[in-house]
């Protein structure tokens, strides 16, 4: 038998904003079956239970997902396994069933970590669930039970395509030509099929069998010079992708230029007929500014902070959307579109905002670029300071935000100070209505920077500069 604590025999995962993650390394067999025995502890599974098992397209995946699996059988429940699929598509089967789910990925963080993420019946699970399971000491048997991954169903993944094509018409993409960039994203088959399920005509592009760590919210400056390209190569109308485990998008439109995540998340909504809207504090102020919804809601950094948020509100607004920086868009009660109920689903999902930009745009016989014609003029940009130890960004921030006003050096437009918020991270906005925002990632050691600004060109400006004085305080403060 083997006894593990958690909290003290765990020396290398750790919870983040979505899921346990880890090095490779430190993922031992052992303690993700122990993490997975914990969660379905939690959960007081009754034996005979079916749990689904999801996984990526990480190399570490399937040894991770046969560790998961063990620690149901050791519970006295039921194997599901729905092979490789989105994260969403794995939430929203289980979600259906009415049964708990696993899911092995490290969505977009580098192929050398992964991660479990772990979901409820009724969504991912919360923050207290996570200091509960992360609390846990388990006892499990010592044999190893699998070998080999069991046989697939595939009823998850036609269920979730199934929430998408009924939403729009069958031929409404017709007369699109849309580009997939598929790399090593778990959607790069299912997004194919959904398009042209449509209509549209679908160029699949550089597919590859490495695993390629696409983030969202630093989308590479490879990646912007190949969607520019590739526009112009198979003269496209749109380009899209998503990260590895398909619950964050990249869209870009006939110019080839990358959507934000955070605009697509607000027009998303707003094309739903959403009421209330809740997102990270660090989304885009356009979110107020557009006046297209009667509740703004603004959180911490996190998806299980953002359906929180949701939650709260509920009872107060029939319609509600969430959504953050990353694009990853959670569907709440009541939303719609072409007469067509949104089934909700309480988790980041990259396909919905795809599908509902795409055929919109298509309906109203317009470029993807126009449905931003009417947003306020205001333009987010970020990136990430790699390897930084989550408590070396922990001491930077607090020292920045002890003296807020040296960050006015950055640049010489920033003159003053007007407000300072640490809801998560260092958010100082100034008086030009500029903001620089400064956090350590929750899921890797890195430290993110998030820019706002009137003119694109001008945040892109704010933001290289930013992390210039960033490397100079931070050579400073290492002496």
């Amino acid at each position: 038998m083997i006894k593990i604590n958690l909290l003290h025999d765990n020396q290398g995962l750790q919870f983040g904003t979505s899921g346990v993650r880890g090095l490779v390394v430190d993922m031992e067999h052992n303690i993700c079956k122990a993490y997975a025995l914990a969660f379905l502890q939690h959960l007081d599974l009754s034996a005979g239970q079916s749990v689904a098992v999801g996984m990526d397209l990480r190399p570490s995946s399937p040894i991770i997902a046969l560790a998961c699996m063990e620690a149901i059988l050791e519970q006295g429940c039921q194997i599901d396994f729905c092979g490789i699929l989105p994260t969403p598509a794995l939430a929203f089967y289980a979600q259906n069933q009415r049964m708990p789910a696993i899911m092995v990925t490290g969505s977009h963080i580098p192929f050398d970590r992964n991660g479990i993420k772990f979901y409820r019946a009724d969504g991912e699970i919360t923050k207290q669930d996570e200091a509960a399971i992360s609390a846990s000491t388990v006892i499990f048997s010592a044999e190893k039970q699998l070998t080999a991954l069991p046989e697939i169903n595939h009823a998850a993944l036609r269920c979730y395509l199934s929430r998408y094509v009924d939403l729009f018409d069958a031929q409404s993409l017709a007369g699109w030509r849309i580009g997939v960039y598929q790399h090593s994203s778990v959607a790069r088959d299912c997004l194919v099929d959904i398009l042209q399920t449509l209509g549209a005509t679908v160029i699949p592009i550089e597919r590859t069998e490495h695993f390629v760590p696409i983030d969202t919210e630093a989308v590479s400056e490879a990646d912007e010079q190949k969607a520019r390209d590739w526009v112009a190569q198979f003269q496209l109308d749109a380009l899209v992708t998503t990260d590895g485990d398909a619950d964050r998008p990249l869209i870009a439109d006939e110019s080839g230029q990358w959507l934000r995540g955070d605009i697509v998340g607000l027009l998303t909504a707003q094309l739903l007929n959403a009421k209330a809207v809740v997102a990270p504090v660090s989304c885009n102020t356009a979110l107020e500014a557009s006046g297209f919804f009667e509740t703004v809601s603004r959180t911490k950094i996190g998806s299980p902070y953002v359906i929180a948020g949701m939650q709260t509100l509920n009872a107060v607004h029939q319609s509600i959307a969430g959504f953050e920086a990353n694009g990853g868009f959670i569907a709440g009660q009541n939303l719609s579109i072409n007469g067509h109920d949104v089934a909700p689903l309480l988790t980041r999902d990259a396909m919905l905002p795809i599908v509902v930009l795409l055929g919109v745009a298509a309906q109203r016989g317009i470029a993807l670029s126009a449905l931003m014609a009417n947003l306020p003029a205001r333009y987010t940009v970020s990136d990430r300071l790699q390897s930084i130890p989550s408590v070396v960004s922990a001491l930077w921030l607090a020292n920045w935000q002890g003296s807020p006003e040296a960050l006015c050096i950055i640049d010489s437009a920033l003159e003053k100070v007007s407000q300072l918020d640490t809801t998560d991270g260092l958010r100082v906005i100034f008086q030009n209505g500029e903001v620089i925002h400064l956090r350590a990632s929750g899921n890797a050691p890195e430290l993110r920077c998030y820019v706002e600004s009137g003119e694109l060109k001008r945040a892109k400006q704010l933001l290289r500069q930013a992390f210039i004085w960033i490397k100079q305080m931070s050579d400073i403060q290492s002496c």
